[in-house]
């Protein structure tokens, strides 16, 4: 059997980030971190758009707006310390109509709420920042979003963990909780002194174990990108549409990556497993019925919108209603031009089984063995070092 003062499930960014924060405050202990994959970043951790993101999307009284304004300083300076690759391309929100004004105002008001570096510009502001954009009377302009890799991110989060002693034991899945604060994996026992559960897609199963996650079960959802092929460069900086701010999606829009490259999307399609990357594939008969279940329900009853967006999702599988819906922030750019498909993510959608809300914030469940991240909900991969500190001061008392 192994023993360690703090076990930690799943390897995905939050996971490291919260091993991190353990190392850091407590230099002597033994950490252990299991990973049923043979390396880090093989889900959402690997698979998001890369973007950090700077916190002017969300109300002053959320998590989100403290640990995205935070995480994306302090993702930037460990990019900058490690050599990695990093594009501080920024990015501007237009507006289609002069009806989303109004919102438009509202993500700057919350913006300055939040001590974020965001302005509203016109559109003779707008065609210097980024040419190939357009609006309609005014956008937001937010110099401080970025673009990194998040595999070569998270890998390197991975390495330095390692280099300071902390044990990750991959290929190794959470089975069972035995008696007291003993798990049973696929390679054996662990017994903890205390347990964080930041397995992401499986994060609420592994807390029933634990008699938590009572109220909530996790919906997935699948974000695909559309990558452009052409020879040309359109773009220097990311377009996003003003949101839905009842909604927990952005919305189509464009992305600049890491290398300079232009992607549209992405999707948020209703998967019909937690790891349905590909047509049939990663689709379990537990998961399906139980996602049928609950997505039946929210399309019957239409909550947030589901049965629209459910329909509008779709429709965005065919590349030239996705690329139209990108043509519609953007002036001189061959939309169809966006013909090759990216590798597909799975977004962790917490969902409260009592009022069939999609959960915005983050949640933890903890008591004085075990914390239970269940809902490291989008733009967590941004948010993932200064949300990992918080994690451990709430749960190590």
């Amino acid at each position: 059997m192994i023993t360690c003062d703090f076990l930690i499930i799943g390897a995905g960014i939050v996971g490291l980030s919260v091993a991190k924060a353990l190392n850091e405050k407590y230099p002597d202990a033994n950490i252990v971190i299991i990973e049923k994959e043979k390396n880090v970043a093989k889900h959402a951790s690997g698979r998001n758009s890369g973007v950090l993101h700077a916190g002017f999307y969300y109300t002053a009284d959320s998590l989100k707006a403290k640990f995205t304004r935070d995480g994306n300083r302090r993702l930037k300076e460990f990019c900058h310390q490690e050599g990695l690759a990093i594009n501080e391309c920024g990015k501007v929100v237009v507006c289609k109509s002069e009806d989303e004004l109004q919102t438009l105002q509202e993500l700057y008001n919350r913006g300055i709420k939040n001590g974020v570096n965001v302005r509203l510009i016109d559109e003779r502001e707008l065609s210097q920042i980024e040419p190939n954009a357009k609006t309609v009377s005014k956008a937001l302009h937010s110099p401080d979003t970025a673009t990194v890799n998040p595999i070569e991110v998270t890998l390197r989060l991975k390495e330095q963990l390692e280099s300071n002693g902390v044990k990750i034991y991959f290929d190794t899945s959470f089975i069972d909780r035995m008696q007291g604060n003993i798990i049973k994996t696929t390679q054996g026992e662990i017994e903890a002194g205390f347990i964080f559960n930041t397995a992401g897609l499986y994060a609420d199963r592994i807390a029933s174990h634990f008699n938590f996650s009572k109220d909530y079960t996790i919906i997935p959802f699948k974000g695909i990108y559309l990558k452009y092929t052409g020879k040309d460069t359109p773009l220097k900086t990311n377009i996003y549409p003003v949101p839905r701010l009842e909604n927990p999606f952005l919305g189509v829009h464009y992305t600049v990556t890491v290398d300079g490259a232009v992607k549209i999307g992405p999707t948020a399609i209703p998967a019909f497993g937690r790891e349905n990357y590909h047509s049939l594939e990663g689709i379990e008969a537990k998961d399906l019925f139980e996602i049928l279940y609950y997505e039946s329900r929210l399309f019957i009853n239409n909550s947030f919108h589901f049965r629209d967006l459910a329909f509008e999702e779709f429709a965005k599988y065919d590349k030239k209603r996705l690329s139209k819906m990108a043509g519609e922030l953007s002036k001189n750019i061959d939309v169809y031009r966006f013909t090759e498909w990216s590798r597909p993510g799975i977004r962790a959608q917490l969902l409260n089984i009592h009022t069939l809300e999609l959960v915005q914030d983050f949640v933890l469940e903890s008591d004085d063995k075990s914390a239970h991240v269940l809902n490291a909900v989008s733009p967590a991969f941004t948010c993932s070092l200064p949300f990992g500190e918080w994690v451990v001061e709430q749960s190590i008392k």
